[in-house]
């Protein structure tokens, strides 16, 4: 088993599965009880439009999913705000649409792009020390963001009317929460890739809400289930040579279950602010 560590891109890849670990459990946490997973869906997308754009004009895929993922963020945060048109169907033609550029830039592209499928699917083993450092970054300022606004997410994710009551700029905090999760999406591109995106993000803390009823905990909870999730699907998939990606979410798809079998309480997301103080 210890003869994977010799592997450099198997370090890499274990690395990167703890560091994300770490976003999509604090994130996720909020996605899933605030009931999101539709917006989250949307912002992961439209990251292809970036990714597509960096491969046409030159520079890292990642970067471009980043500035995507927070242009889309924005452009829903604004949507919310003055309410224009329906924001399930804008979500839709925002989802399609970056599907749409992503898949123009690269067809524009000269050559072909190697690594375009590893961003649809997801290829961890082929994630770079380079893209490690940026995941360590965007961890970094997902987690100072969460410590420093956790009291004014806490009271908008339960419940939004009580938070403007105590004078909260619940717009731009809840802005700035689609940010994070634009950020957290980035982080997992390269884990399990855009399509598998959304059940990294949900199914940890959807296990972790069965057994807490504090947001802390649930967090930690979910941290702790996606490293677990990750490095067992990194691990099976590298000794029956599957696709990481595929594999690390049926791993958290059969836990999941087994979570249903062992918790049967309904979920409880109308939590009392006080309790979680």
């Amino acid at each position: 088993m210890f003869e994977i560590f010799q592997y450099d891109f198997m370090l890499n890849a274990l690395l990167a599965c703890l560091l994300a670990s770490i976003a999509f459990g604090i994130i996720g946490t909020y996605v899933v009880v605030k009931r999101i997973v539709f917006i989250s869906g949307g912002i992961a997308h439209s990251t292809y439009g970036g990714i597509g754009l960096g491969y046409l004009v030159g520079f890292s895929p990642l970067f471009g999913a980043i500035g995507f993922g927070i242009l889309s963020a924005l452009f829903i945060a604004l949507l919310r705000k003055f309410k224009l048109h329906s924001e399930d169907m804008l979500i839709g033609i925002m989802w399609s649409l970056g599907m749409a550029l992503g898949i123009l830039f690269i067809s524009f592209t000269p050559g072909y792009a190697p690594n375009l499928m590893s961003y649809l699917f997801g290829n961890i083993l082929t994630i770079s020390f380079e893209e490690i450092i940026t995941i360590s970054i965007l961890d970094i300022i997902i987690f100072i963001i969460v410590i420093v606004f956790y009291e004014q997410f806490l009271a908008i994710t339960f419940d939004e009317e009580f938070a403007e009551t105590l004078g909260l700029p619940v717009g731009k905090l809840y802005t700035l929460l689609l940010v994070l999760i634009a950020l957290t999406i980035v982080i997992l591109i390269k884990l399990v890739g855009i399509i598998l995106v959304i059940a990294m993000l949900t199914i940890p803390p959807s296990i972790a809400v069965r057994f807490s009823n504090k947001l802390s905990k649930m967090m930690f909870l979910s941290v702790m289930l996606g490293i677990f999730f990750t490095l067992i699907g990194l691990l099976i998939s590298y000794y029956f040579n599957l696709v990481s990606g595929a594999t690390i979410i049926v791993i958290s798809i059969i836990f999941y279950l087994i979570s249903l079998l062992f918790n049967k309480r309904k979920l409880k997301l109308n939590i009392n602010i006080e309790e979680n103080l």
